[in-house]
Order: C-alpha cells, then structure tokens, then sequence
C-alpha cells in the first residue's frame, strides 16, 4: 500500500498545527483522546493475530494512529473530517518522524457506507479506534454483517455500550447488542476513561472493549431468524418468551417447553441459538 502524502508548504502547514492541529466539531460527535498513555494502551489492544490490516475509524488528531502505526500492519484510516484529514495528509509524518508511515492511508469516507470487501482487496483486517458514541453501535453492528473479514475489533466506545455489549446474562443491560455481538465474538470489556483525557471532554465515562471472533463463528440456525427471534424477544423484555414470541404463531406443545417461562435476560447467547432451533424446527413441522 502506497502512502498518499502531499509535502507542500511543509513549514507553514506545521506551524499552523503546532498546538491544535485539528478542531473538535460537535456535528460530528468527536472528542479528541490527548492522552498518550491512554492512546498507547488503546493500541496494544490489538492482537495482531491473524491479521496484517488494521482500520482505524475516526483517527481525528492521529493521537491512537502514532501507536497502531508502529505494529507494522497496514493502516487506513478513515475519516469525514476534512480538517483531519488535511492533517494526516500534510503534517503528521513531519509531527512524528520516527513513525514510519509507509504502509498508511488517510481516506475521506463513511464507514457505515464503505465496501468493507474493496478496502484490503478482500483480505482481513482488525478494526479499531475512539468511535464517535452517536453512531457506534451502528458500526458494531456492520463489523458483525462483515465479520468474515472482522476476525478482531477494539475501540472505545461510551463506557455503558461497551459494557452493555460485553455483559452476561442475568443483567439487566444484557439485551440485543450483548446477544448478537456474542453470537460472533468473544467480548472483554478492558477499561475504563475517564471524560479529562478528551478535548472537549464528554460528559460521561468512556470504556475500551475487545472482540475476538470465535474459532467457529457459523450459527446452527437461519441468521435471520435468530435476529429476529433475538429483537423480538427484547422488545417486551419484562415479558416471558411466551408473551413476547407470540407473533411466531408458535404450536401449543412448543409453547410448553419450560424455556419459555423465562425472559430474555435470563437466556445466554447459547440458549438463545438453542431456543432459534426450536422454533426453526416448530415452523419446519408446521
């Protein structure tokens, strides 16, 4: 991968981003991470196993990109932000000399509309970064539809949805995210963030997770129908499954299996991919 940098005006480029290279913009949810122990740690997230790409999403002021960068993978870094990208592009190499950027792409663009299968030519790779909480649920959720290629993903998200994603069953922030992201990957919430190491600092916690995909990630069961017996059922969370599936027009012998008696939170990711084949089975008999 061929790095796309522009050296003009070199001098007056990093002169202009000496003490605030990029400016936060509130349309855009950032919150730009300065602290580089925190940084640093984000980055040794990765694994690197199985894996020679990494995407950051967001990389804002290149705070996280410095560390990621030095794993030696290949690097893109995606991003909406004009100012950032300009950044990226003409003065964070003359920023950080020692950091070969070789193997680094800066690239305007909306994950949640990118062909994840175009960005490494179809090969694997790892995603990570500080995401933007108004859409990061939204890019868990595309990272699942791709996880053929995601077999790794770290970040930090909002400290609630990252641990809403990584909880067990029997909470009560156990729900849709949790199941579905758990179906793939194995999840550890790592740590917590305080808002003072952001610019503007957030007014709530933030909490940095990470998702191994599983050895066998294949579900005994219609995708589809899992999803949707999955939303379905937390829906109507303080109902039992009973209550909750009636639209499934399940058979009354079915209805009578004691798994019904209980209600979503109870149920692990297995017992729901065991509940999805009752029901596939049921509908098959019908």
């Amino acid at each position: 991968m061929k790095k796309k940098y522009s050296h003009k005006k070199q001098k007056s480029t990093k002169k202009q981003y000496a003490s605030d290279p990029v400016k936060a913009k509130k349309h855009l949810g950032q919150h730009f991470l300065k602290d580089e122990e925190v940084a640093e740690r984000i980055g040794n997230t990765l694994t690197l196993n199985g894996y020679e790409n990494v995407l950051e999403i967001g990389p804002g002021t290149g705070v996280l990109t410095k560390y990621i960068l030095q794993k030696g993978k290949n690097v893109i870094a995606a991003d909406l932000d004009t100012e950032s990208i300009e950044y990226l592009n003409q003065s964070f190499a003359l920023d950080h000399p020692s950091i070969s950027t070789e193997n680094f792409q800066v690239i305007e663009a909306d994950f949640l509309k990118m062909n994840l299968e175009k960005l490494f030519n179809g090969k694997a790779f790892a995603i990570t970064g500080n995401f933007p909480y108004n859409i990061s649920t939204q890019i868990v959720f595309k990272a699942i539809e791709n996880r053929d290629l995601v077999p790794e993903f770290t970040g930090m998200f909002q400290k609630e949805v990252a641990q809403r994603i990584c909880e067990k069953e029997g909470s009560k922030t156990y729900g849709i995210l949790s199941v579905l992201t758990q179906a793939y990957y194995d999840a550890e919430y790592l740590f917590t963030v305080p808002p003072t190491v952001f610019n503007p600092p957030p007014k709530v916690d933030s909490g940095v997770l990470r998702l191994i995909r599983k050895e066998d990630y294949s579900l005994p069961v219609e995708q589809k129908l899992f999803f949707r017996v999955v939303k379905t059922a937390f829906q109507q969370r303080r109902k039992t499954l009973r209550n909750s599936l009636k639209s499934f027009n399940l058979s009354l012998q079915l209805k009578e299996d004691s798994i019904f008696g209980q209600r979503p939170e109870q149920l692990s990711v297995q017992q729901f991919l065991e509940l999805t084949q009752k029901i596939q089975h049921d509908a098959v008999s019908d």
